[in-house]
């Protein structure tokens, strides 16, 4: 039995899912979700809640769920168990990355990334050679009876750009051949006013700090600035900085509350990003991710320093931070 028809039979065991997706979901985990909406309502499902437990900041992910109306829940006990299936798309573990909390059952879990530990669901379906969730979902379209319609192909075609094609963050073969099958079946108008999203204030003078607070050692580039309200634009400053010529690995890092955040981008094709990351920093907090893109979240509190104000405390952070991070490289 293929992937998609294991996938199918099981939505048809209940008449309500609830979809989580992972904390600030993103283009992939978002169109993975209508995607897999679509899939249940034709297997006879008549409810599907998609629910989230973060923010939703990143300009594009806010024009994303605006252009493709979609109507994300905030998290909630409640709502998770109100339905009779439960789904997790682009992420697999309970209580990392979500609210949800650890040890739950899931009925369903389709995702692109690594797991250290066995996934507690009845049907899994995780495949970290693919480059995107949103590749998964559409292959089951491919390989299914149902139909997709332009929005949600048009959706999953965004998805997947975002998520590799748009940065060639080593994407797969299989994400080249499904946009292809996506392509002819999306309406490439809904996708270009996503393009020209314009950016928060806030992320603007986050990125501006991070560029003036770089400091380079060869091709690897290292910025650490002090508090910032948006989280997002340490990702999108990542993404920024890589585009550095003679620049093959970036780590941004902020205060976000009381923790800080850490974003990490390599194209180093012999290097896994999110192993280091978990090497260099795992003893402080929690880390991790792919062999290109990586990120965390580390206490304040773990750097144990003696910062009277904030400029001492971010002083301090940055040196640590630049100090494992350049003499482990």
């Amino acid at each position: 039995m293929t992937a998609v028809n294991t996938v199918l039979d099981h939505l048809q065991t209940g008449s309500s899912l609830t979809i989580i997706c992972h904390s600030d979901p993103d283009p992939d985990s978002l169109s993975s979700a209508i995607a897999l909406e679509l899939l249940a309502i034709e297997s006879g499902i008549e409810t599907v809640d998609i629910l989230y437990g973060g923010t939703i900041s990143h300009q594009q992910n806010r024009a994303f769920v605006d252009r493709f109306e979609i109507e994300p829940k905030r998290y909630s006990e409640a709502l998770l168990y109100s339905n009779e299936i439960s789904a997790f798309v682009d992420h697999s573990l309970p209580g990392n990355h979500n609210p949800v909390p650890e040890g739950t059952h899931l009925d369903l879990v389709v995702d692109h990334h690594p797991s250290a530990q066995p996934v507690p669901a009845a049907i899994t379906d995780v495949r970290e050679e693919y480059g995107a969730t949103a590749t998964i979902l559409a292959e089951y379209f491919r390989d299914s009876h149902i139909e997709i319609t332009p929005r949600v192909a048009s959706a999953l075609l965004f998805g997947i750009h975002r998520e590799r094609l748009d940065f060639y963050q080593q994407p797969t073969d299989r994400e080249y051949e499904l946009t292809s099958y996506l392509h002819s079946r999306a309406d490439v108008g809904m996708l270009r006013d996503l393009y020209g999203a314009s950016f928060l204030p806030s992320s603007v003078d986050a990125i501006g700090n991070v560029i003036h607070n770089r400091v380079r050692r060869g091709s690897v580039l290292v910025s650490c600035i002090g508090r910032l309200e948006n989280r997002v634009a340490l990702a999108q400053a990542a993404d920024f900085l890589l585009l550095i010529e003679g620049i093959d690995t970036v780590l941004v890092c902020g205060i976000v509350r009381d923790e800080l955040r850490l974003s990490g981008r390599t194209i180093r094709p012999e290097f896994d990003l999110g192993v280091y990351f978990t090497q260099v920093f795992g003893d402080l907090g929690d880390v991790g991710g792919h062999d290109d893109m990586a990120g965390g979240q580390l206490p304040v509190a773990a750097f144990d320093t003696e910062a009277e104000t904030d400029v001492e405390l971010v002083a301090a952070i940055r040196k640590r931070i630049e100090d494992r991070f350049f003499d482990a490289l």
